[in-house]
């Protein structure tokens, strides 16, 4: 296995994952997540160690995308650093859409990769600024 350094197969995998949380398949963003995973933010760390834990973490979050009226989510990648042969930390600003094509104020995040044999993977996510 070799650490998910390839920018093609990073934007996929990030547009994998953005479809899935816009559009509220919690089953397509489990299957984006390594177990045990964990999320970070400032307040709060949470962790999840199946595929159901990490759909019931995510279920909030199609209502709140659909509360804002977005659409569609486009990851940036800022920054991508191989740790391992495995392990790569990608920092990602992402960029979303309204349902009525004007671009919405977005997030950032530094996401801990682990490529397997079916691609990368999430063990950690980061809340950042």
């Amino acid at each position: 296995m070799k650490a998910p350094t390839d920018i093609a197969q990073l934007s996929e995998f990030f547009d994998r994952y953005g479809t899935a949380l816009t559009s509220g398949d919690v089953t397509a963003i489990a299957n984006c997540y390594a177990l045990p995973g964990m999320v970070v933010a400032d307040a709060y760390s949470f962790t999840f160690s199946s595929p159901a834990a990490v759909a019931l973490s995510f279920l909030g979050a199609s209502p709140a995308y659909a509360e804002r009226q977005i659409v569609a989510a486009h990851a940036q990648l800022l920054d991508v650093q191989r740790l391992s042969p495995v392990l790569s930390l990608v920092a990602v600003h992402w960029e979303y859409l309204d349902s009525i094509g004007h671009a919405v104020p977005g997030e950032s995040y530094s996401y801990l990769l682990r490529s397997g044999s079916d691609g990368p993977r999430i063990t950690t996510v980061i809340a950042t600024h």
